[in-house]
């Protein structure tokens, strides 16, 4: 059995404010080492359940070098630095069993929720929209539609699906669900496992603080956190396979909102990339998932260039 566990900051228990996930700021040791130990409750839990599988952890924050390799469990093995493929779900592949998402955070516009955003500060919405599809998801043996309501169009209608607003869980999730690999597990702030939850209701969520604001949170004593955590990791693990991917099928119509002109005026250099009537918006269609999170990554790199 193989399980990948993504790791972001923000979700952390006991974190709330950018001091504790910035590298330059006073507080981010000690939210590297709380990160770090919540990590260590999830492989704990993945190997209680499972006890030959083989773990990697990926760091999923900012510069991807914040879990301390010195105090992570050595039964695990850590993916860090960048750039990477796969970004925040590096060493995800088809023959992975499960994906646990560790302090993971709300998207941009929604909350309140601990230091909610999307990818980066430059990116305010990503918009996915897919179209009713008659073959199976690959490599799932599901059904489109199965965990993300896609129904197939009556005569007459548009075959195209609502579209979703997704941020860093979304995101991921779908990409997890294009290799048939699901989400089983994710721990956050409450608005980040409610957004879980209605994506992946299957899934085990486990809310380690009370959003009260963007830097303010009710949050439980990182010990207690852990053992939760390490029970539910447990508990997912060993129903992964009652949980569905989350499966985007293609083709997809992706829209994204960005912050800065500058970066919409890069985006329409890349091929395929148009700027659409709204001041702030650019649109592609890709025609799977795995392409369209690429290029949304790649969007996502050009909004930190600044202009010359």
């Amino acid at each position: 059995m193989k399980a990948l566990i993504s790791v972001d900051m923000e979700g952390i228990s006991g974190i709330v404010h950018s001091s504790e996930t910035n590298p330059e700021r006073y507080d981010y040791q000690r939210g590297r080492e709380l990160m770090t130990a919540e990590a260590n409750a999830v492989i704990a839990g993945v190997l209680d359940a499972e006890p030959t599988a083989d773990v990697l952890v990926a760091d999923a924050h900012g510069t991807f070098r914040n879990l301390l390799p010195e105090q992570l469990d050595r039964r695990a093995r850590l993916v860090r630095g960048k750039p990477r493929a796969l970004n925040m779900l590096a060493g995800l592949d088809e023959e992975t069993d499960a994906a646990l998402f560790v302090g993971y955070h709300v998207r941009a516009g929604e909350g309140p929720g601990v230091l909610a955003h999307t990818m980066n500060g430059e990116i305010l919405d990503v918009r996915v929209t897919g179209r009713a599809q008659d073959e199976e998801v690959r490599g799932t043996g599901r059904a489109p539609g199965e965990g993300v309501q896609v129904t197939a169009p009556k005569p007459g209608e548009d075959s195209r699906t609502t579209a979703r607003s997704l941020g860093e869980i979304g995101l991921n999730a779908a990409m997890a669900g294009h290799l048939g690999v699901p989400v089983v597990l994710l721990s956050g702030d409450d608005a980040a496992c409610a957004e879980a939850a209605a994506l992946i209701p299957e899934a085990v969520t486990v809310p380690v603080k009370e959003a009260l604001g963007m830097a303010a949170a009710v949050t439980v004593h990182p010990e207690e956190a852990r053992d939760r955590l390490r029970r539910a990791a447990a508990d997912a693990v060993s129903r992964r396979t009652e949980i569905p991917p989350l499966a985007l099928t293609g083709p997809l119509d992706v829209e994204v909102d960005l912050a800065s002109p500058h970066t919409i005026d890069l985006a329409t250099l890349v091929p395929g990339v148009s700027r659409t009537a709204g001041a702030r918006t650019v649109a592609f269609t890709a025609p799977d998932y795995g392409t369209a999170y690429r290029l949304i990554l790649l969007l996502a790199q050009l909004a930190t260039i600044r202009p010359a």
